[in-house]
């Protein structure tokens, strides 16, 4: 059997686990080139679950998507997540794209010569979206730019923008075009305010408009990853943003270590989260399959989680605050985009080398269905939690544990 990118699938299943553990995509490929049908039916069943008692279905795309993916060297797969029919209700259905991708010049290049050769290949990509129909598209955080964060050099600040600026008004004009809603992860600078930097998601709707923004809640402070020299915690809540296709979050990359962010937005009415990020192999990648498909279920909606893909060198080496030695690049991003259900099904990933396309067909009347069945939110003891994180808050707060009074008696 071949797999996308035309390579047999043994060998990029080799490849893929050789690069890494953590991936279920790299499990299942690899699986799938040395098992039985049986077998590896059995070996999906359990990685990625099933959707409504069936195997996820893979769907068709138009020729002309395949022929820009061909053109121009990208990853497309198509997945659809099916409801159970009801009697009161039409099926609700939406299709959602997610994109990863690498840089395109080196970072010693001029700035506006790396953010152009970015737009150039994102362009062709959203092209593919559009001629897919795709509803609703997000791209990866901090999009525009290499993820220089790592640095801690002030210098890449310069590609900060404001809310309305360059990369919005290219990407309305790609909203109006196809009739899409588009989520853009970008470095803000608040102009009204100090010329603050924020890591932001502009929320574009399907007429070209300004929906909204939301800035990333949670600001990580592991080794490279201290973001804060850049910006700091957001100061929009968990927005949940009601669209011509749907109600959606954006819980922005390290916010996914964090269950109650999750469940704020879920409790906001959030039909699907974004979670568009930039994260390394060595540092995330055994939690990537995790977390958002148990946020998917926790929470009863659909999650679209989104890594960019590339080794990002930069022109002056640093250190990270571990002892090793100073270095140039932070890490691999490993891309493995993918989808996450509320009923625990997910789909396979996209590459961990390749810029990538992917789609999935979702009827948001999943998400009652399976809050219906499961009735976390009926059984959630959410007046219990708020009154011991009510108690945490406070400077005399006592963990209520309860000590065994023989506990240092000699048995």
């Amino acid at each position: 059997m071949a797999s996308s990118n035309g390579k047999p699938a043994q060998e990029e299943g080799k490849a893929a686990v050789e690069g890494s553990i953590g991936g279920y995509e790299s499990l299942h490929r690899l699986l799938e080139a040395n098992l039985s049908p049986d077998l590896f039916q059995e070996a999906s069943r359990l990685l990625l679950g099933l959707n409504c008692a069936r195997p996820l279905e893979a769907i068709s795309l138009p020729e002309a998507t395949a022929t820009l993916a061909e053109t121009h060297n990208f990853d497309v797969q198509a997945f659809r997540f099916s409801a159970d029919k009801e009697f009161l209700r039409q099926p609700r259905l939406v299709r959602v794209g997610l994109i990863q991708n690498s840089i395109v010049v080196p970072t010693t290049c001029h700035f506006a010569d790396q953010k152009k050769a970015i737009m150039d290949k994102i362009k062709s990509i959203i092209n593919a979206a559009g001629a897919s129909g795709v509803n609703i598209l997000c791209l990866q955080e901090a999009w525009t730019m290499p993820f220089a964060f790592c640095t801690r050099e002030k210098k890449w600040c310069e590609f900060a923008e404001p809310v309305d600026g360059e990369s919005t008004q290219f990407l309305q004009e790609f909203a109006q075009k196809y009739n899409m809603v588009i989520v853009s992860p970008i470095l803000e600078r608040d102009v009204n305010h100090g010329e603050t930097i924020w890591n932001t998601a502009v929320i574009i709707g399907n007429n070209g408009n300004i929906i909204g923004i939301h800035r990333k809640n949670h600001i990580p402070r592991v080794g490279d990853f201290n973001e804060s020299t850049y910006y700091m915690e957001g100061n929009t809540g968990h927005p949940v943003f009601e669209t011509a296709y749907g109600k959606i979050g954006v819980n922005i990359c390290y916010g996914r270590h964090h269950p109650l962010n999750w469940l704020a937005f879920g409790l906001n009415g959030a039909e699907i989260v974004f979670n568009p990020s930039a994260t390394v192999g060595e540092l995330s990648e055994p939690m990537w399959p995790i977390e958002a498909r148990n946020a998917a279920i926790a929470n009863s909606y659909f999650v679209g989680s989104i890594n960019r893909v590339g080794t990002e060198v930069f022109p002056n080496p640093f250190t990270s605050g571990d002892g090793k030695p100073q270095h140039a690049d932070f890490g691999h991003f490993y891309g493995s985009s993918h989808f996450s259900a509320p009923d625990a099904s997910c789909t396979p990933s996209l590459s961990r080398y390749r810029d990538g396309l992917i789609i999935s067909d979702m009827d948001l009347n999943l998400c009652r269905q399976i809050k219906d069945k499961w009735a976390f939110r009926m059984t959630a003891r959410y007046e219990m939690y708020a009154s011991l994180l009510s108690e945490y808050l406070k400077p005399d707060f006592k963990p209520q544990v309860i000590v065994d009074p023989l506990i240092n008696k000699r048995a």
